[in-house]
């Protein structure tokens, strides 16, 4: 799964006919706490996403599995909205292996 931001939507007007009708959104991958990591994906939107909304996504045969993607060519597929992200961090000395 990848935790990503809506950054943009992407507008074909020729597509394949399985995308008919399907918002294509412009993700930005990021870290639990909200920096951006990696480079920009597209995801067919199956939540209905909007600008700036923190999301999850899967990709691969998983963004098949996804609600209405199934013989569909897609290889990431956003499939929630994310409310909050809590991320507990281990004790100092667990993380030097003590």
């Amino acid at each position: 799964m990848i935790l990503a931001r809506v950054a943009g939507t992407v507008v074909a007007t020729r597509k394949d006919p399985r995308l008919e009708g399907r918002k294509l959104l412009i993700l930005q991958p990021v870290k639990p706490d909200g920096t951006p990591e990696g480079s920009y994906v597209i995801g067919v939107d199956t939540v209905s996403a909007g600008n700036r909304e923190l999301v999850i996504a899967v990709s691969g045969s998983s963004a098949r599995m996804a609600e209405g993607c199934k013989d569909t060519p897609v290889d990431t597929s956003i499939i929630g909205i994310v409310d909050s992200v809590s991320l507990d961090e281990a004790p100092s000395s667990a993380r030097k292996g003590k």
